[in-house]
């Protein structure tokens, strides 16, 4: 009973899926099948998208038991990593069946419209006058739709020659905007190395390459040499990046002090493949160790270590420059109504510093009032009165520093 209570109904068996290769830019996607056997050879396959009936190319002809593409559609994501911009999975749709003899003799005679339909394109272009170069074209199986490639600097008003291209045709028309990156891959051929451009031949996520890379490397930063029939730095500056890192992170830096089997000196060069470092002496003579072989030295380590000396007062203010900060911190704030007192010793205190500047304002009042009285009090002493003019010290006193009249006394 427990047998029949865990054993799946056939109708609830996993879909099998093929990763099928299609269109001019070599987009990807799961199509759905019921085929029990998949050939182990290079197969063509007739397949319906979203854009249409379509031919395609079987991925990975021997990753197939029964039917089924052994990786699950997670696995084929992380090897992507992410779903950047250029992701080449797509939708995907369904599969109709294997291409036969016929299906690709249809397709040799549409690979050879497209060439005129090309031209043709870029015909009307030049009657418009329109910022735009046709780079190539694609001329679906089904023959239900035309994709036009073409590049341009900004954005184009072209509507006007689509509708001139389907009146010429009389189907859909579909013009695509690409960057020279992907006009590389559509058009490119064979590199200076010798094999087939990586963008054309396998290459599917084509990430940023900068010009750190090819130092790393030590390449020659002529820019002839180093950039790909795009324009761009080439792609396969970015294959060996990671390895070159690495390496780099285990060799001393230039102008660090090092100990050597021959004494102590300075690292003057590396190389990164041979983890070979060059060191030159105090006389000036250069070496060639292995990493291995070499101790970096540590500047503040030796200081340290050395006799006669007091490591806890290195870098160290004398006793008169220095603050006791531990003692100011734990002052709380002064009364303000202590006359007096100044602020100004207590910027670290818990007392903020509008409220510094307002205790500051109120002392320098009480100070010039005590003075004021202090004066008003001499002269009153001699018996006469403080002059005029010269008894109000602080213009900003209050009512009990007022001017006494002339002859009269200031009983404070």
């Amino acid at each position: 009973m427990a047998q029949a209570e865990g054993a799946r109904p056939k109708s609830q068996k996993h879909k099998k899926l093929m990763l099928v290769r299609y269109g001019r830019m070599g987009f990807m996607g799961w199509f759905e099948h019921k085929e029990e056997n998949i050939p182990k050879v290079s197969s063509r396959v007739v397949i319906k998208t979203k854009r249409g009936l379509e031919l395609g190319d079987l991925v990975g002809r021997f990753n197939y038991r029964g039917g089924q593409f052994r990786s699950t559609p997670e696995q084929v994501n992380q090897y992507f990593n992410s779903k950047s911009k250029e992701y080449p999975l797509g939708q995907g749709g369904t599969f109709v069946r294997f291409a036969t003899d016929e299906d690709i003799m249809e397709e040799t005679h549409l690979e050879a419209s497209t060439k005129e339909e090309a031209k043709c394109c870029q015909r009307f272009i030049k009657e418009m006058n329109l910022p735009m170069k046709v780079v190539d074209s694609e001329h679906l199986f089904g023959g239900e739709r035309i994709v036009i490639y073409f590049s341009s600097n900004g954005r184009v008003d072209f509507r006007e020659l689509v509708r001139r291209m389907a009146r010429e045709y009389q189907t859909r028309i579909e013009l695509r905007q690409i960057g020279s990156r992907d006009e590389a891959k559509l058009i490119s051929d064979y590199e200076s190395c010798g094999q087939e451009c990586c963008c054309r031949r396998f290459l599917k996520i084509l990430e940023p390459v900068n010009m750190r890379m090819a130092k790393l490397q030590k390449a020659t930063l002529d820019p002839s040499k180093i950039s790909g029939h795009c324009g761009r730095l080439k792609c396969c500056l970015r294959y060996e990046d990671d390895t070159y890192r690495d390496l780099k992170e285990r060799l001393p830096k230039k102008n660090a002090a090092v100990k050597t089997p021959n004494g102590e000196g300075k690292v003057v060069g590396v190389q990164i493949l041979t983890q070979l470092v060059v060191v030159q002496d105090k006389k000036g003579d250069r070496e060639v160790f292995p990493v291995e072989e070499i101790q970096v030295i540590n500047r503040d380590q030796a200081r340290d270590a050395a006799p006669g000396k007091d490591n806890d007062a290195v870098g160290r203010k004398p006793a008169y420059l220095q603050c006791d900060c531990s003692r100011a911190q734990e002052s709380g704030p002064v009364d303000k109504a202590s006359p007096g007192v100044s602020q100004e010793g207590n910027r670290d205190s818990a007392v903020g510093p509008q409220e510094n500047q307002k205790n500051n304002r109120k002392n320098r009042n009480r100070r010039g009032r005590n003075r004021n009285r202090n004066r008003n009090t001499d002269g009153n002493a001699g018996g006469k009165a403080a002059p005029h003019g010269k008894t109000d010290a602080n213009p900003t006193a209050d009512s009990t520093n007022r001017k006494p009249e002339q002859g009269s006394t200031n009983d404070s």
